[in-house]
């Protein structure tokens, strides 16, 4: 039998700030890495050339060229069709039916896996995180916007034609907030770093929020969630109140997925965690199990993400060494 080919991976992080390429090995361990503005105004073709150049560059970082991978894995907000490679609607990017794989195919050589990026993130922390072990892990990771995602005995939930667990778009609030993706009171349009620093910004300009006016402003860009932090630690109450409010309207939309998909394990991500990290997960606990069924109650545990930022990358590189490790092997002889 001939020794198997070393292979590499690179995972990437489609976000919605900001874009990250992680090559790895084939035991998926780092070697190199690349982090850019995600330009979420920008075109299709411009888009598509600033990830490619993040991925050639995290390759350059590892010493690797692209003949030497066996495949690439991206994590794309939003729904996509994971079987034809295509990115559908993102609500937070100018993009429309990407066919995203097969671009990137074509310009590296390499097979390519799309996913949704919480998807990804969840399925790394199944694999090496916070949901190891688990039969089923739900993940909400809010951000700019709030993503959602699944891991079913070790596959990634979706549906026939696109992927699935949209829980930033579960309605929340009849009639509430304009959400980006056109619908009202969605829980993005309430819950998401973007919605919560809009709140804290006007509590700001009230003069309700001191230590974060002094330190991001009024502005809605510069109140990212270390500044929703140092505010909650300087003593900023009202922003410490918005954030609770956000952790307990996720728990609402979380306590519905507990009723249709009873997981034991519901992890929280992004950058919102930050902010109250501890207060945040025993929130969103709280608010959920209030609302579920006495038999639910003590089903399921809430915890942190454990692998933070590059959650994404690495579960998509993992995803993609699930998916074509094997093609990449030679023949037995």
């Amino acid at each position: 039998m001939s020794e198997r080919i070393a292979q590499h991976w690179v995972g990437f992080d489609l976000g919605g700030t900001k874009m990250l390429a992680q090559a790895y090995d084939d035991e998926l361990k780092p070697l190199g890495r690349d982090r850019r503005k995600t330009k979420a105004s920008s075109g299709t073709d411009s888009g598509l050339e600033r990830i490619q150049e993040t991925i050639k560059a995290a390759l350059d970082d590892a010493g690797l060229t692209p003949e030497q991978l066996g495949g690439i894995g991206i994590g794309c907000p939003g729904p996509v069709d994971m079987e034809a490679g295509i990115v559908l609607n993102p609500p937070n990017l100018n993009w429309r039916e990407v066919p995203i794989g097969r671009k990137l195919q074509e310009h590296f050589g390499c097979p390519v896996a799309v996913l949704n990026d919480v998807d990804s993130g969840v399925y790394a922390e199944y694999r090496f995180g916070a949901g190891q072990g688990a039969r089923c892990v739900i993940g909400v990771f809010p951000g700019t916007g709030v993503g959602g995602g699944c891991v079913y005995k070790g596959e990634i939930f979706r549906g026939a034609k696109t992927t699935c667990m949209e829980i930033g778009h579960v309605q929340v609030m009849p009639e509430g907030p304009l959400c980006g993706c056109g619908r009202r009171g969605c829980l993005e349009a309430v819950a998401s770093r973007l919605a919560i620093s809009a709140t804290a910004a006007k509590a700001a300009y009230r003069g309700d929020a001191p230590h974060l006016k002094e330190k991001g402003g009024t502005d809605i860009a510069e109140i990212r969630s270390s500044a929703l932090a140092e505010a909650i630690k300087a003593g900023d109450k009202v922003v410490e109140q918005i954030v609770r409010e956000a952790a307990r309207q996720i728990g609402i939309a979380v306590a519905g997925v507990v009723h249709l998909m009873a997981p034991d394990v519901i992890v929280l991500g992004g950058g919102l965690l930050e902010a109250m990290h501890d207060a945040f997960i025993d929130q969103v606990s709280k608010s959920a199990r209030k609302r579920v069924m006495p038999a639910y109650r003590d089903t399921f545990e809430v915890r942190g993400s454990k692998l933070g930022d590059d959650a994404v990358a690495l579960g998509a590189a993992a995803w993609a060494r699930k998916k074509f490790a094997s093609a990449a092997e030679p023949a037995k002889t």
